[in-house]
């Protein structure tokens, strides 16, 4: 890609100058500015609005990389990050992975385009170190969001998912169950190995049984293993009273195929999980929810990024792992058996 620096090498002037001729601003010479433009037009530049942030190496951007916006929890996530963004003086850009290696890969592609000051990212999984190794190579600060990646330090923003984990188990028993499956993200991903270390101090401290058979793995994205979340509900004996979905949308999805089987929630069996449902929790509290503070999620990460971002230059600070407290809020999903 061709850069102003590229062309301010060949017209033999500053990249200021450069700048200045894109922008028609500042004083400079007719026979100047001619040389300058016949060198963009020999070499293919295209001008764009981002041509002065390139001189100062600032272009005011934060990017946003998330892996499913349909996700109540992830919309308010990049709400919280755009106020941040916004009281600094910065534009927010924005992409969605859809949980895919490949899509989160095309994205880090976009971003060093864009050449953003600095990236909010919620990985894939633990397969995302590579990105994340090449945003570092390029100077780019980035901060966690809701998941860590081992293999790399850095600014992590999480939710206490293991403490969340435990809290619902418990609040489980209490009601009476004793058969809880759990249907969880995959393990490639840290915080449905908290989630999951949560659950299983949860039924050890409530002297529950643990069967490896009433736990699963699945993609916490929307529709992706459905025929395989149905052949486990099949094998299932006995049949749980009461089913943990690591995140919201795996919850829809049980839910959706638990109806299919006939079982209505929670006449038949109960259904909760972590994150709730944005404004529709209020409205109808259905669900019992393990609650995350999303907006915090994207707000304080965005704080930390911005530091970063003006530390440059500086000795780094030490790396910040901010975890943020989880919150059980009952709804008529879990049907007392006591």
């Amino acid at each position: 890609m061709v850069t102003i620096y590229d062309i301010a090498e060949k017209a033999k002037v500053s990249a200021m100058t450069v700048s200045r001729v894109i922008n028609n601003s500042g004083r400079i010479s007719e026979k100047t500015r001619q040389r300058v433009k016949k060198v963009m037009d020999e070499m293919h530049y295209i001008p764009n609005h981002m041509a002065r942030s390139l001189v100062l190496q600032q272009t005011k951007l934060l990017f946003l990389l998330i892996t499913d916006i349909t996700n109540p929890f992830y919309t308010t996530v990049a709400r919280g990050t755009e106020d941040a963004a916004k009281e600094s003086g910065y534009r927010l850009l924005f992409g969605n992975s859809d949980e895919s290696l490949l899509k989160e890969a095309d994205y880090i592609d976009t971003i060093l385009a864009s050449r953003a000051d600095g990236v909010l990212i919620a990985p894939a999984g633990d397969s995302s170190l590579p990105h994340l190794a090449l945003l570092r190579q390029n100077g780019i600060p980035f901060v966690l969001l809701d998941r860590e990646v081992p293999g790399i330090e850095c600014d992590v923003v999480l939710g206490d998912s293991k403490e969340g984990g435990r809290m619902l188990v418990s609040a489980l028993a209490e009601l009476g169950h004793r058969d809880i499956a759990f249907l969880n993200g995959s393990s490639e991903v840290s915080s449905a190995r908290h989630r999951f270390q949560g659950y299983l101090e949860g039924l050890q401290q409530n002297d529950l049984p643990f069967r490896e058979s009433y736990c699963m793995e699945a993609s916490f994205g929307m529709r992706s293993e459905l025929t395989a979340i149905e052949t486990w509900l099949s094998t299932l004996d006995p049949f749980p009273s009461v089913f943990i979905a690591g995140n919201n949308v795996l919850a829809l999805e049980a839910i959706r195929l638990l109806r299919k089987r006939g079982l209505a929630v929670p006449e038949d069996v109960s259904v909760c999980c972590f994150d709730d449902f944005g404004p529709f929790s209020e409205i109808d509290p259905f669900m019992t929810v393990i609650s995350q503070q999303a907006y915090e999620f994207g707000y304080q990460g965005a704080r930390l990024l911005l530091e970063r971002i003006r530390e440059r230059g500086e000795e780094a600070a030490l790396w910040k792992r901010v975890v943020l407290s989880t919150e059980l809020k009952p709804g008529r999903s879990v049907k007392p058996l006591v």
